[in-house]
């Protein structure tokens, strides 16, 4: 088992492998839009992995349970011999215990992540899942809301190519069209933007992105002034 110290230590190292891995990544050349997709979602990994290694440093420098302190005066205090041996005969009992157990050190781990760049095996040259119609994340494939546009109630029956071009532009449709059925296809929709924006762009918050989105929405709401919401005037 671990100590709290050696825990820490780990972590930092973690942490500054993490950041120089990170660095590599954004130094490394993409030569095409999938490989600038695949280097922001190996960034998002790196990203989260970091973020997990903080919060768990953080944890044990907060040492509500005081073992950190604990462990800290028994190598400082007059038994410090004692406490290196204790700890040295838990190490020798370990490896008796499980004398085939290899150690991979960290460096070798975070080769992987170079090996998974350079790599040519389809798993790691298509990190993402993609329809053969979105082109890798180039393209928004919207058939299947397309055909749900067209079952709406008074929805105009144009094309796909026309739907493409004018699917964004919900202040146009009146209100009276705005009932349930366009309210499931309105939600389907920004469930599948939504999730194809994370997709490209897996780097970017769009939690707070929404979130500003709708402050600004209450806003107009609030002064009648959304678009294709106009106030009834009495």
């Amino acid at each position: 088992m671990e100590t709290v110290i050696e825990q820490q230590r780990r972590y930092h190292e973690e942490r500054e492998r993490i950041v120089d891995t990170m660095v590599k990544e954004a130094l490394h050349k993409k030569n095409s839009h999938r490989d600038v997709i695949n280097s922001e979602h190996r960034t998002k990994m790196l990203l989260d992995r970091y973020t997990d290694a903080t919060e768990n440093l953080k944890d044990l420098y907060d040492d509500k349970d005081s073992l950190r302190k604990d462990e800290i005066r028994n190598l400082s205090g007059p038994n410090e011999f004692k406490e290196f041996y204790n700890r040295l005969g838990v190490i020798r009992e370990f490896h008796r215990l499980h004398p085939s157990e290899v150690s991979v050190p960290m460096s070798l781990e975070f080769e992987e992540y170079t090996k998974m760049r350079e790599s040519t095996n389809e798993d790691f040259v298509n990190l993402v899942d993609f329809k053969d119609e979105e082109g890798y994340g180039k393209y928004l494939d919207l058939h299947e809301h397309y055909d749900k546009y067209l079952n709406l109630k008074g929805a105009d029956k144009v094309d796909y190519i026309t739907y493409v071009g004018v699917f964004d532009r919900f202040y146009e449709i009146s209100k009276e069209r705005k009932g349930l059925e366009y309210r499931k296809y309105l939600e389907g929709l920004l469930e599948y933007l939504y999730e194809f924006l994370t997709r490209i762009k897996p780097l970017t918050d769009f939690n707070l992105i929404l979130k500003t989105a709708q402050k600004e929405f209450q806003i107009q709401w609030q002064a009648g002034q959304f678009p294709g919401w106009p106030v009834r005037k009495s």
